[in-house]
């Protein structure tokens, strides 16, 4: 899981960018989801991260590529 700390919008906006730039194309959809988790965490931070896996307990993670 990547490793999120307090972060300016624009870094976690960066960020989000890049995973999706270097990582949404990879074929499999359990990849792709993967990406959506890590994007989701950028954006969110960890603590409403968690708040929204609790709200959605069958929210796939995806495998990372």
């Amino acid at each position: 899981m990547l490793e999120v700390r307090k972060m300016k919008k624009q870094e976690k906006i960066d960020i989000a960018t890049r995973l999706i730039f270097h990582y949404g194309s990879i074929d499999g959809a359990h990849h792709k989801q993967w990406v959506l988790s890590q994007v989701l965490l950028t954006l969110l931070g960890k603590k409403d991260y968690i708040e929204f896996l609790e709200n959605d307990p069958d929210w796939d993670h995806g495998i990372a590529p």
